[in-house]
């Protein structure tokens, strides 16, 4: 199967996931991160990367209130004379709605989205990006690099989810069951970032700043001597 997952930039704790099919229609990242948008609230910021730069998930958010920042597409092609000027290799570009009608799309759905939307590309830190932040002086070119940066948090989080946790190899056998199996490694991921959390506001220290493997041979060692469990060398 395929997860995509929504996880909060500022503790770490998963928001939402989506599990799909890992071929066929449905179950793409695209799919199934759309399935989660009622999880964002107005006034939030979603960080991805160049997979989803698409039109379409770009006009959902706004409509939504909520503002992106993405990689830009590898496949797009970059002019920075073109459009409004805000600086040095960022600018504001007004994208035309696709002439063609993604498969996943109802014609409904397709007739009501905005014939055109204005993004901000921008080129900075060996990497372009598009975002729905547009003006400079609110965010600066400097504030999105430092964003997006951020993201690599991300890829740790998950990494605890598969290896500090142990999800890499799934021991049910039955598709049915290996899904539950998921949710109770994801379940058990946000209770340890919800212990870290309040560690974190006990030490008035942000959350990222706490380590969860760290916490997680804590609670064992923890766990073990609440039990009686001790080891002798």
């Amino acid at each position: 199967c395929r997860v995509v997952g929504l996880l909060c930039l500022g503790s770490g704790a998963l928001l939402n996931a989506a599990i799909g099919r890992y071929r066929g229609k449905g179950g793409d990242e695209q799919s199934l991160l759309r399935s989660m948008l009622d999880t964002l609230q107005r006034g939030d910021l979603l960080l991805g990367d160049a997979f989803y730069a698409t039109y379409f998930l770009l006009c959902a958010l706004r409509q939504r209130g909520v503002d992106a920042l993405f990689e830009q597409h590898g496949a797009r092609r970059i002019d920075f004379r073109r459009g409004q000027r805000l600086g040095p290799r960022d600018h504001l570009i007004v994208l035309p709605k696709p002439a063609i009608k993604p498969e996943w799309m109802s014609p409904a759905d397709y007739q009501q989205a905005p014939p055109s939307l204005t993004v901000r590309e921008l080129r900075t830190g060996g990497k372009t990006l598009v975002t729905t932040l547009l003006c400079p002086k609110q965010t600066t070119k400097a504030d999105l690099k430092s964003l997006y940066r951020s993201r690599w948090q991300v890829e740790l989080d998950l990494r605890n989810i598969k290896t500090t946790l142990g999800m890499e190899r799934l021991s049910c056998q039955t598709p049915a069951m290996a899904i539950k199996e998921i949710w109770v490694y994801l379940l058990a991921y946000n209770l340890i970032r919800l212990m870290m959390a309040q560690a974190a506001l006990h030490a008035h220290r942000p959350p990222r700043q706490l380590s969860f493997k760290h916490t997680v041979q804590i609670w064992i060692a923890w766990t073990q001597h609440a039990n009686g469990v001790y080891h002798e060398d």
